[in-house]
């Protein structure tokens, strides 16, 4: 069966600007079953679009991983103080690689040597447009840790090298419950002895 194409933008209001920004979109879209839907409301919040990278060190096996404070984790009711994975947002004129590169670097320390992709996924396509590009960033881990961020942005990062068994164990007790973190993760699981033949470990 083929899939519906056609949307018609009726209307596009910014309806909310602040640190982030909210349009509501008025449209139609093709339906399954032929023809066109009624006119649908829908607020759209525009973040911008992100990426994430996994900062691995596959000489010694070890991911570098950042705990942070996170509001929308407080404001759900679940620990703040998140372990994820190197990630910010892409400004005008960059790629997605060069944000893997700047923000490994501007919140872990870490100088990456080799990017791998890992996937591209919208993370709430039901009301956000946001999509963020996964990689899995080659480094060495030697001097991972301590505080890092940008005083300009509030940031407060610390920054820790776990063992690939022990992140495989943080992964598996739910210790991870950030999308990009958990896909990045288990990417890895699946396709760490490809990398490591890969990268000549």
């Amino acid at each position: 069966m083929d899939k519906p194409r056609n949307i018609q933008i009726l209307e596009k209001i910014p309806v909310y600007e602040g640190y982030f920004r909210i349009d509501r979109y008025r449209l139609r879209h093709e339906l399954f079953a032929g023809g066109m839907s009624a006119p649908i409301s829908r607020e759209v919040f525009e973040r911008g679009h992100a990426v994430g990278v996994l900062p691995y060190d596959p000489v010694r096996d070890t991911v570098v991983l950042i705990e942070q404070f996170r509001i929308g984790a407080y404001a759900a009711g679940v620990e703040p103080w998140l372990l994820e994975i190197v990630a910010g947002i892409i400004e005008d004129g960059e790629t997605p690689e060069d944000v893997a590169k700047r923000e490994a670097l501007e919140e872990a320390g870490l100088t990456i040597s080799e990017l791998l992709p890992v996937r591209t996924y919208v993370v709430s396509p039901g009301g956000a447009s946001e999509s963020v590009h996964v990689f899995l960033g080659r480094v060495d881990s030697s001097t991972a840790g301590g505080i890092h961020g940008l005083d300009s942005e509030d940031e407060d990062i610390r920054v820790k090298a776990v063992p690939w068994a022990e992140a495989r164990r943080l992964l598996d007790d739910g210790k991870i419950c950030n999308a990009l973190g958990l896909i990045a993760l288990q990417w890895l699981a699946l396709h760490r002895d490809d990398v490591r033949r890969r990268w000549k470990v």
